[in-house]
């Protein structure tokens, strides 16, 4: 009998009334309780190891979830993590780079309405998670709405609909039907299984918009932060007539700090090669993220920055696969 471990982290699926709105109350042993009699012909075993709404997991508590995943993966077949969906997607990613390597299955989960509301999604994701767990498929996942995403591809698209995460530049891994778990896409093992929780947390990630002043660029060097991610227009356009915002993000990489740039569509990729206004950046250090999420740039940069020793690794590190998070559409630059 498989054995699984759900690591309890808080979150809307967690959550209470109280005098100031919901908040994380219920612990994991309360959430198996919900479930009944169901146990998916596993071993279940529940531990609390955070009590957050998911606004509040940052880089600390990335590096700790990674390290209590690592730990129960000794032990047990596979993991589940209850936890928050505003910052869920973040979460996967980075434990997609974090635990690369895994021979194992360790899904995220939760819900857009608390386990004891009369209408919750919470059952049903909960449940959809742990027969996910138990397949053994490797890598790290987002399981929602009876959807398995590939961790460094999901985001949450929905701020209130049940439909809340979507897999985006890649197809769904699986999904739960009448026919049980359907598995269509398994992340492929990549790497030798290990801990790599380092990372540096001293990144930003900016939308750009018309008008955006390049010398707000200037005020992350003076507060330190080590890369910048940059949601550009379409497949990587910024604006150069007036207010050069090329000419400032070459400076900064010239200056030692990596800029990603992304794309603020949601779907397809970036690619500085199309228009003139992509190929303004002439610095080694200003990095094409292709079709990567926002949220895997931004996690894939900072654990990048913990393991590169100059800018010509961090690009190369950068534009290599390691968890599915990006694909070979396009010569990247």
């Amino acid at each position: 009998m498989k054995r699984i471990q759900l690591l309890a982290t808080g979150g809307t699926i967690a959550s209470v009334p109280s005098s100031n709105g919901y908040s994380p109350g219920m612990g994991g042993e309360e959430l198996l309780d919900y479930l009944g009699e169901f146990c998916g012909d596993c071993a279940l075993c529940a531990r609390d190891i955070l009590s957050l709404d998911s606004s509040n997991i940052q880089p600390e508590e990335w590096a700790f979830i990674a390290a209590e995943v690592y730990t129960a993966l000794s032990e047990f077949d596979g993991v589940v993590i209850t936890h928050g969906t505003d910052t869920m997607a973040y979460t996967a990613a980075m434990l997609s780079f974090m635990l690369r390597g895994l021979n194992k299955t360790v899904v995220l989960t939760g819900s857009q309405l608390p386990m004891g509301d009369p209408l919750t999604d919470a059952r049903t994701n909960l449940i959809s998670a742990i027969l996910t767990a138990r397949t053994g498929i490797p890598g790290v996942y987002v399981v929602f709405n009876r959807k398995i995403i590939n961790g460094a591809r999901a985001v949450k698209v929905r701020a209130t609909g049940f439909d809340a995460f979507e897999s985006i530049n890649a197809p769904l891994c699986g999904t739960i039907t009448t026919d049980g778990v359907v598995l269509n896409n398994p992340q492929p093992i990549t790497g030798i299984r290990s801990l790599e929780r380092e990372l540096q947390s001293e990144v930003f990630l900016l939308k750009a918009i018309p008008g955006t002043k390049p010398e707000l660029f200037d005020s992350l060097l003076s507060l330190g932060y080590k890369g910048v991610v940059v949601e550009a227009f379409g497949v990587g356009g910024l604006h150069y007539l007036r207010r050069n915002l090329a000419q400032k993000l070459n400076l900064l990489a010239e200056n030692g700090i990596p800029v990603v740039i992304t794309s603020q569509c949601l779907y397809d990729f970036a690619d500085l090669s199309v228009y003139e206004v992509g190929r303004q950046f002439t610095s080694e250090g200003v990095i094409n993220g292709g079709d990567m999420t926002s949220e895997a740039a931004v996690t894939k940069l900072m654990w990048s920055l913990a393991r590169a020793s100059s800018i010509a690794e961090l690009k190369k590190l950068m534009l290599k696969p390691l968890c599915g998070e990006i694909s070979n559409v396009m010569k990247r630059t």
